[in-house]
């Protein structure tokens, strides 16, 4: 009868893992980011109030502002 390997065993025969890191002219370009508000926007909404300037000031933050 043939025994389940414990996971031990199993780590013994994998292969170490290949590195996961991105040499640099892999890595992708950052673009800069702009400043908030309309005024360093391409495209300006027409209105824009202070929720808007608060998600913008915000971003990319994962929490919503308070400010609606």
């Amino acid at each position: 009868m043939q025994r389940e390997p414990h996971t031990q065993d199993v780590k013994k025969k994998l292969p170490p893992p290949e590195s996961k890191q991105k040499s640099a002219s892999e890595a992708p370009k950052k673009r800069p980011v702009r400043d908030a508000g309309p005024e360093a926007m391409q495209n300006p909404p027409k209105k824009w109030d202070g929720a808007d300037q608060a998600s913008d000031e915000s971003f990319p933050a994962s929490d919503p502002p308070a400010k609606y």
